[in-house]
């Protein structure tokens, strides 16, 4: 059985057991978190939503919060002294374990 969900913009393919990094949620570690923006549910049929599947969720439990690896930008002009720019950026993110899918 798996799902497909919506959080942070983004849509992830869940399955139970699995563990997943999303956007990072304003939630504690060892909370559970329910996700009701189920796009697709699959269990012995397929059913979609229009836009999401009525009655599914999806329940996870976080395990961390923490920041992804550094990623280096470095913006340069040709020819020109003075248009250098480095930047670096860290992206927060929430790691989960799926528990159960319902639906």
């Amino acid at each position: 059985m798996y799902a497909v969900i919506e959080t942070g913009g983004k849509q992830l393919k869940v399955e139970a057991g699995q563990s997943i990094f999303v956007e990072k949620l304003n939630v504690e570690a060892g909370e559970e978190v329910v996700f009701d923006k189920v796009c697709l549910l699959s269990n012995e049929g397929t059913k979609i939503g229009t836009p999401y599947v009525e009655g599914a969720k999806v329940t996870c439990k976080v395990e961390k919060q923490g920041k992804d690896k550094k990623v280096r930008v470095f913006k340069y002009k040709a020819k020109k002294g003075s248009t250098r720019a480095r930047q670096g950026h860290r992206q927060p993110y929430t790691k989960l374990t799926v528990v159960s899918i319902e639906g």
